[in-house]
């Protein structure tokens, strides 16, 4: 398990398009092999996608064999609310690069039958040979996607019913109202995550260093379902000076201690104008 701390958000969510971009250029994507990517929505990986679009912009990442799975979506919203997921993900990241839309996989939240789209979405997954790198945020009450705290650290992709806490939260999505933010969602399962070769989480915020103190110092529990990936062989957490604020001092100095090495994953940065024939 990787810590990676930076001075602040900005920081943190430009290493983290680094690392990405380094990732899909090395994979050496194509037509016979694309290089699959599971993303979050919500504030937090908003600046790593800028960045990432950025990238894209500058002519040194392409998109064109990248096929993404999103984490989740809300269940009875149409597809065109401005807060769907399918939404967030067109207006802040896919419409400005140059991935195919029928290699963008968002959970259908209206489909006929629910638990039929979840069994399909796993299917998806495993047809595209797994997911590469699963990049994930968190809530404050330590949830991944919208696996809330009790649930099962080897749930699939399932209809969920959503905790309070989590409505409360998303309400400043719905002006303040709660009445309109929808209380079930379609999320993948924590081992659903776990299954991808790689997961790298995005915790930027006082407000969640009560969840990263959990993720990294406490044991494996249910309550806090981003403590599973303690136990996954490739995690990289990626926070900023202000998630920390809970961790023990010389945890924090370990870790700082060791961002010689985590740098070398994101430096040099590479870039596709060199692989181009």
């Amino acid at each position: 398990m990787r810590l990676v701390i930076l001075d602040d958000y900005d920081l943190a969510s430009e290493w983290a398009a680094k690392y990405i971009r380094n990732r899909i250029i090395q994979f050496r994507p194509s037509a016979d092999k694309y290089f699959t990517l599971g993303l979050p929505t919500g504030s937090t990986p908003l600046g790593c996608y800028r960045k990432l679009i950025e990238y894209h912009k500058s002519g040194d990442l392409s998109f064109k064999y990248v096929k993404t799975f999103n984490m989740d979506e809300y269940v009875g919203l149409p597809r065109d609310h401005p807060e769907s997921y399918h939404s967030y993900m067109w207006n802040n990241f896919f419409k400005h690069i140059d991935i195919e839309p029928q290699n963008t996989h968002i959970l259908d939240g209206n489909a006929a039958d629910l638990q039929a789209e979840c069994e399909t979405f796993e299917q998806i997954i495993t047809a595209a040979g797994g997911i590469e790198l699963f990049v994930g945020g968190i809530g404050p009450d330590g949830h991944i996607a919208f696996n809330e705290p009790g649930s099962s650290l080897v749930s699939r992709t399932r209809v969920k019913t959503l905790a309070k806490d989590t409505i409360v939260a998303n309400a400043r999505f719905f002006g303040n109202d709660l009445s309109k933010v929808p209380t079930m969602t379609l999320t993948v399962g924590v081992g659903t995550v776990m299954d991808a070769r790689e997961v790298m989480i995005l915790i930027t915020g006082a407000h969640k260093a009560f969840a990263l103190y959990k993720a990294i110092e406490e044991g494996v529990n249910h309550m806090w379902t981003v403590s599973a990936f303690q136990q996954h062989p490739r995690t990289i957490f990626v926070c900023d000076e202000d998630a920390t604020l809970e961790l023990r001092v010389k945890t924090v100095k370990y870790f700082k201690g060791l961002m010689h090495v985590h740098n070398q994953l994101v430096d040099p940065m590479h870039s596709m104008k060199h692989y181009k024939d």
